[in-house]
């Protein structure tokens, strides 16, 4: 397929880029490279792609050295024009939209940038799909949006009336958006609840990178509401998997949905939300556990309360995901750990 894969210099989009392009996709990847963590790191991963730093610049594309049938171009999703001039020309068959401005703690203080990304930007987003015939839309959304929900574990089939930060906010707006054009235009949408991601070249603001980091350096980590939180940690590879694989899913209408008992992960329209979850919470103090026999170091801990916009525990039930694609994340947090240790040591101090 020809697919455009959004937020590509990122975290998730840069390992589904390398991933589709495994596979035999033909694959444009697109990023605005933004400062909300260090751009190195992005760019390191853009050269895994075969894009260069040089090459990376604004509104032109790239061709990888590496894969023939990759490109890059840096662009806003809410650029309205730049977005409209960008679907009409790539006649995409699928689009994976990955790109958004991420990370709970960070909307408390700086709002706007995820009303500019998550919102103006998903509606260009819907807008070109709606409008250049895309087959299939199959976008990021978030297992915060479960909120203030103590129902677990976190089933699709559940409200999520009660987003606790704004961030949450706007991915919950992005799946009702996307219903709507799935009802109006009869766009095949999809969206996926991403359960704590972690992995080799992971974004340095999640817990993951910050406790690696800290430990290797002998400073303390922050471990807040004192430990006590659970967490349902999924392993990249895992979350990869389950964006390929869904992707080759279309949706349908639910013929047997029920309007006077509505189905929240389902429609008769073209619609449908999967969670994609390890379904093994760990308790934080474990987590800091894995980590410590990973880089053979004690951490020095420091004792916090809990965090404005946190929840205390996630918990995913994947069920719905295995049962559409046959695919159930089942990475071992130990291992997942060990393996992203391992990357961390390789890419900031040169271990082999």
């Amino acid at each position: 397929m020809n697919i455009l894969v959004t937020g590509a210099a990122g975290f998730i989009g840069s390992a589904v880029c390398r991933r589709l392009l495994e596979k035999g996709d033909i694959v444009t990847g697109l990023d605005n490279i933004n400062d909300y963590y260090d751009p190195e790191l992005k760019y390191a991963r853009l050269a895994e792609l075969g894009i260069s730093k040089e090459d990376a610049g604004w509104y032109r594309f790239a061709k990888s050295g590496k894969y023939a049938s990759f490109s890059f171009i840096r662009m806003n999703l809410e650029d309205k024009q730049a977005m409209q001039m960008l679907f009409a020309n790539g006649n995409f068959d699928a689009v994976i939209n990955l790109g958004a401005q991420a990370g709970v703690r960070y909307s408390i203080t700086n709002p706007d940038a995820y009303i500019e990304s998550n919102i103006d930007g998903f509606i260009n987003v819907l807008e070109g799909c709606r409008h250049n015939k895309v087959k299939h839309l199959v976008y990021a959304s978030s297992s915060s949006v479960y909120g203030l929900n103590g129902k677990v574990p976190f089933s699709e089939h559940d409200g999520i009336a009660h987003p606790v930060s704004l961030y949450a906010a706007t991915k919950k707006s992005n799946e009702l958006m996307a219903h709507a054009y799935s009802k109006l235009y009869n766009l095949p949408t999809t969206g996926l609840r991403f359960f704590t991601v972690y992995g080799p070249w992971g974004r340095p603001d999640m817990s993951p990178f910050l406790f690696i980091d800290a430990i290797l350096h002998d400073r303390a980590i922050k471990v807040f509401n004192n430990g006590d939180m659970w967490r349902d940690f999924t392993y990249i590879d895992d979350i990869v998997e389950g964006i390929v694989r869904i992707t080759d899913v279309i949706p349908d209408g639910n013929e047997a949905w029920d309007e006077k008992d509505p189905d929240p992960a389902t429609s008769p329209a073209p619609y449908r939300v999967y969670n994609i979850g390890n379904q093994r919470p760990t308790r934080l103090m474990d987590y800091i556990a894995c980590i410590e026999k990973a880089t053979g170091k004690e951490a020095k801990k420091d004792f916090l309360p809990m965090q404005a916009g946190d929840v205390y525990q996630t918990y995913a039930d994947s069920s719905a995901l295995a049962e559409a694609t046959g695919f159930r994340p089942d990475t071992p947090l130990q291992d997942g750990i060990d393996r992203t240790v391992a990357w961390f040591r390789e890419y900031f101090f040169g271990d082999k």
